[in-house]
């Protein structure tokens, strides 16, 4: 059995996994902004395939490294679904930033750990509690803050966002029985095999060559997203989500600064509101899993 940290190690450990959590956030930011500023000239569906072409290029040292051991798996099936489903979701998020103020995206995006709750709920046989139902309640209130139905008329962009994050609380439920058999360098590497292929057949239907200013743009969007996918890894490894799952609300901070910034973009009252909302949704969610997790684990200590 491991030993159980010091005071001062583990409060060293939550720094850094708050520290990789605000670069994880930071740079997914600029992710988001570049994927906005390339669409005006670069449809989002190639947009989409070359952050996966890229991402492909990212597991090649762990095949250098365990050869094709990350290929091993009992869970086929279920990794080409994810992959579809996360392809998908890719393509109905990138469109939705191409169109829509990119503070709304982020504040709608918040929700994808609700539905993943939501769906795990029913498909793990999980008993939500109380405090749990009244936090998924509370979250999709703060969604009616931001669209505003009946003040504001709903866009296309804001239902591809609500859209692409009930698919994704979908693809967090099959990460999670995947999970139970297969490594996380797994089920990395397949959803980057199966996510390229994919998304360039409809790329395809609208390919247009990027010039060689569009391509670096592109480049920069891999790169981004390859490093915030490793932040968010780190984060996770070095402390518990609910410790630092907060720091991911500065999404909304940084993209209403460089939004406003790149395209003079100022999000309104309610996309604060209604983002806080949602956010202090999945953060309370994400506290009281842990827990219970922990509670669930006490008996077992005492037997």
């Amino acid at each position: 059995m491991g030993e159980t940290p010091t005071p001062v190690a583990l409060a060293r450990q939550n720094m850094r996994g708050i520290f990789w959590m605000l670069v994880f956030a930071l740079t997914m930011s600029f992710m988001w902004v570049f994927i906005r500023h390339v669409s005006q000239d670069i449809h989002p569906f190639e947009i989409s395939f070359f952050r996966n072409l890229f991402g492909l290029i990212a597991v090649i040292p762990w095949f250098i490294k365990y050869g094709l051991t990350p290929l091993k798996t009992q869970k086929l099936g279920l990794l080409g679904l994810r992959g579809l489903l996360n392809t998908v979701s890719m393509l109905a998020f990138f469109t939705a930033l191409s169109i829509t103020p990119v503070a709304d995206v982020t504040a709608l995006a918040f929700m994808s750990p609700i539905y993943a709750t939501l769906f795990a709920m029913f498909y793990f046989h999980e008993k939500v509690g109380l405090r749990r139902w009244s936090a998924i309640l509370f979250g999709f209130a703060g969604t009616m803050v931001v669209l505003r139905p009946g003040f504001e008329t709903i866009g296309t962009g804001q239902m591809l966002v609500i859209g692409s994050g009930i698919i994704w609380g979908v693809c967090l439920v099959l990460i999670k029985v995947i999970g139970r058999t297969e490594s996380s360098v797994t089920i990395t590497t397949y959803m980057s095999v199966f996510m390229a292929p994919m998304s360039l057949i409809p790329a395809l239907f609208v390919w247009h060559w990027p010039s060689g200013e569009q391509f670096a743009w592109l480049v920069g969007i891999g790169i981004l997203g390859g490093a915030g996918q490793m932040a968010m890894s780190e984060s996770l490894k070095s402390a518990d989500t609910h410790v630092v799952m907060p720091a991911d609300f500065t999404k909304l901070i940084w993209v209403a600064i460089i939004g406003y910034l790149a395209f003079g973009e100022v999000p309104g009252l309610y996309v604060w509101l209604g983002g806080a909302m949602i956010f202090g949704s999945t953060a309370f969610i994400a506290y009281r899993e842990h827990a219970l997790g922990r509670a669930a684990k006490v008996p077992q200590a005492l037997t």
